[in-house]
């Protein structure tokens, strides 16, 4: 369980933030574990990050492009490429699942890239920018 959760977590900033500093990657996977947390989301890690939309024929296969966190229903493959920079995800997620790391987004549970701008941030807190992402919160 522990093991699956780490790679889930790791996976998920491999692929949303593996160009990004290490603040940047460790600010993603606060967003993953912020929604853990949050009784509107799933309560396990790999859950959360496999969370979206599913065929009513086949609820084990996403709809591409229809996912919480884009690389899971892109229709690419979701082996890492860059084994160096997959390790570095690694380390940052076991210390964000151990609590190792402060979560400096202050309870974010979303987050975009800086060049686009959806619907959804009017209706959330802006957090901070880090590297190329923004970082947003539900009103408490």
């Amino acid at each position: 369980m522990l093991a699956e959760a780490i790679t889930c977590l790791a996976l998920n900033i491999y692929f949303e933030a593996r160009n990004q500093s290490t603040i940047g990657q460790i600010a993603v996977a606060q967003v993953t574990m912020n929604r853990v947390m949050d009784e509107r989301f799933p309560n396990t890690v790999c859950e959360v990050v496999k969370q979206g939309q599913t065929y009513s024929w086949k609820p084990e296969l996403p709809i591409i492009n229809r996912c919480q966190f884009s690389w899971w229903c892109d229709g690419k493959s979701d082996i890492p490429k860059d084994t160096q920079a997959y390790e570095k995800a690694r380390l940052v997620a076991v210390g964000v699942y151990m609590g190792y790391l402060d979560d400096f987004v202050d309870g974010a549970t979303h987050y975009h890239a800086n060049y686009v701008m959806p619907d959804w941030s009017e209706s959330k807190q802006y957090i901070v920018r880090i590297d190329d992402h923004v970082f947003y919160r539900w009103e408490y």
